[in-house]
């Protein structure tokens, strides 16, 4: 037996459950975990990896590649361009295979509410 709390449409006429359920919702899920989860994961070992190596490497962390500036110093700075590029990477990617498909969903749910209007 359903609860008819749950299977009611909310007012406006839209059933976000039903939305969260269609293939276009379902492809856009797929296509931003396919691209945030192998991404996030590189950048946990390449992050781990810097702190380990600082934490059981300092020889090598504190070679000098020229006057002041380690080895260390210079892991640490591509942390930063990593995230930097890592950021500009997503947002390139939201744009050409998220947005498109945002904005179809986005779309078709204006009209289903305009028409329970």
């Amino acid at each position: 037996m359903s609860d008819p709390r749950i299977d009611a449409a909310p007012p406006g006429g839209v059933d976000y459950v039903a939305e969260e359920q269609s293939p276009q919702f379902i492809e856009l899920k797929r296509r931003q975990r396919g691209f945030v989860f192998p991404l996030s994961i590189a950048f946990l070992v390449w992050y781990f990896a810097y702190v380990l190596l600082s934490s059981f490497a300092p020889e090598f962390m504190a070679q000098q590649v020229w006057g002041y500036v380690t080895v260390g110093l210079l892991l640490g700075l591509g942390q930063f361009v990593t995230t930097f590029a890592i950021t500009m990477t997503y947002v390139a990617y939201a744009n050409r295979k998220l947005d498109p498909i945002a904005e179809e969903i986005r779309e078709d749910l204006e009209q289903k509410q305009e028409q329970s209007a």
